[in-house]
């Protein structure tokens, strides 16, 4: 029988091989993925897609809570004869509810209060309380078909953010970050902001994995900048400590993460290794970012007042803009309030007041610069909202959830502009031409930014997993 303690001596040295072999390997694979970053940083972006992109960067105005399609995009006049009648049961079709409203014995149906109008050259219908949007409608591609299986918030967020109902999957942003890299030396790929919005509803929850990177590396989740304090937490060095010293401190601390991969060939430490370093040079790039006292009179008046105040949605737009001029490849704007399950009479236009003049500035500024050419701009919720009022016939009525057909719309790079696509019922609650499913939707987009969607993949647990999941087809018609 062998010597328990030479068995367990012989093991030891097992192990250590194995673990000199992982670190040769790791080591090599962070020289790979350096010199990667190194590419993503300074070559065409070209050459880093499947294919020639139309789109280097994209901006994604996402609004939190779902705005509704029929105030909103999808003009309906029939609804006006059918308000205060049953939704039939031909339209309804069995349609699983929410919680909220799934025991109303009654479906009446609401016509929106306000207004719409024809804007550009193709007369497209436009809600009254989006009048600066309007003015922009030969810049947009409305798409009025996109639908969801997901009928709550944290599920549809998740769906469209991430390709997935159920959460630890990265994030469209984390992806396009693990794509394209960076063209900036001193800011994140992917960065984040947030606004509540002004309706009474805009406190929806909003969780930092729907912009982050699932089990992609780590580096690859959106940084979230804060309108107050630090525009990045912990990144303002602590009283007595100087540029120089930190720059100390990270040398030091980058040699003992060497030695740790050495010993553990852990790839995240490859990862610990780039964000220190990132945040080193955000430390000067980010207070640069966020000063924006050397825009013009006339950018604010563009932009509207809002944009003077920092955390609103037309401050966020601003600086969106600043960040794509400076080498971010996505940047994502949550702005909260759009939950209308009542007072949508009130609600809904201090929410469109919110959006309306910031977001059709960020398109004119983009033009203006030369930049809308090669910069997609997305605007969408989670899903829409249902044309028969939540809890019965009211003056201030609200409308549930409702993910069978929405609208969002696309501009820039890619996409083709003033057109509509799809259609839906004369309710607004089935689609009856040209349907776009969420995989659809994110397979387009991955397309304008130079994309095969089939091809993005990341190797996690012995399967190749992708944001558009085993599903999606590129949406053709809307691309120029």
């Amino acid at each position: 029988m062998k010597n328990p303690w030479i068995e367990y001596q012989d093991s030891l040295n097992r192990r250590r091989l194995l673990q000199r072999s992982t670190s040769a390997i790791s080591v090599a694979a962070m020289a790979g993925l350096m010199a990667r970053d190194s590419v993503a940083q300074n070559a065409a972006a070209d050459q880093l897609t499947h294919f020639a992109p139309r789109a280097r960067r994209i901006v994604y105005l996402f609004q939190s809570g779902g705005p509704s399609h029929l105030e909103l995009f999808d003009y309906k006049p029939g609804l006006g004869r059918r308000h205060g009648s049953e939704l039939p049961d031909s339209i309804r079709q069995g349609q699983r509810l929410t919680g909220m409203t799934s025991g109303q014995k009654s479906f009446p149906v609401i016509a929106p209060k306000f207004n719409f109008r024809r804007a550009g050259q193709a007369g497209t219908w436009i809600s009254e309380l989006l009048p600066h949007t309007a003015k922009v409608m030969d810049e947009i591609c409305l798409i009025r078909s996109v639908h969801t299986e997901a009928i709550n918030h944290d599920p549809a967020i998740t769906f469209i953010q991430t390709g997935s109902q159920q959460p630890g999957r990265p994030s469209l942003g984390a992806w396009l970050s693990y794509g394209l890299g960076s063209e900036a030396e001193d800011l994140p790929a992917f960065a984040v902001m947030i606004s509540h919005g002004s309706g009474s509803d805009a406190n929806q929850g909003l969780l930092e994995r729907l912009w982050g990177s699932g089990f992609l590396p780590s580096s690859h989740q959106g940084i979230k900048l804060r309108s107050s304090g630090d525009a990045v937490l912990y990144l303002s060095d602590p009283p007595g400590i100087d540029r120089d010293l930190r720059r100390t401190m990270l040398d030091g601390l980058g040699k003992l993460n060497e030695q740790q991969l050495k010993q553990s060939g852990d790839p995240e430490i490859v990862t610990r290794i780039a964000q220190y370093e990132m945040a080193f040079r955000m430390q000067a790039s980010v207070p640069d970012l966020t000063d924006l006292t050397m825009e013009s009179a006339q950018t604010f008046k563009r932009y509207g007042d809002d944009a003077r105040k920092p955390g609103t949605f037309a401050a966020n737009c601003l600086l969106a803009r600043r960040m794509l001029e400076r080498g971010v490849r996505c940047v994502q704007l949550y702005h909260r309030g759009w939950d209308q399950h009542g007072g949508i009479p009130t609600n809904i236009p201090k929410q469109a007041h919110d959006i309306d003049q910031p977001q059709a500035a960020l398109i004119t500024d983009l033009k203006q610069r030369g930049m809308l050419e090669d910069t997609l701009v997305v605007w969408a919720g989670e899903f829409g909202r249902s044309v028969y009022g939540q809890g019965g016939l009211k003056v201030d009525y609200g409308r549930d959830h409702h993910g069978r057909c929405f609208s969002i719309w696309l501009a820039g790079g890619g996409i083709r502009p003033g057109i509509v696509h799809g259609e839906t019922d004369d309710y607004g609650y089935n689609i009856v031409h040209d349907p776009v499913h969420i995989h659809d939707l994110n397979a387009t987009i991955l397309h304008t930014l130079g994309y095969d969607h089939k091809r993005l993949t990341f190797r996690f647990q012995g399967r190749d997993y992708r944001l558009t999941d085993v599903h999606g087809d590129v949406v053709s018609d809307v691309l120029s």
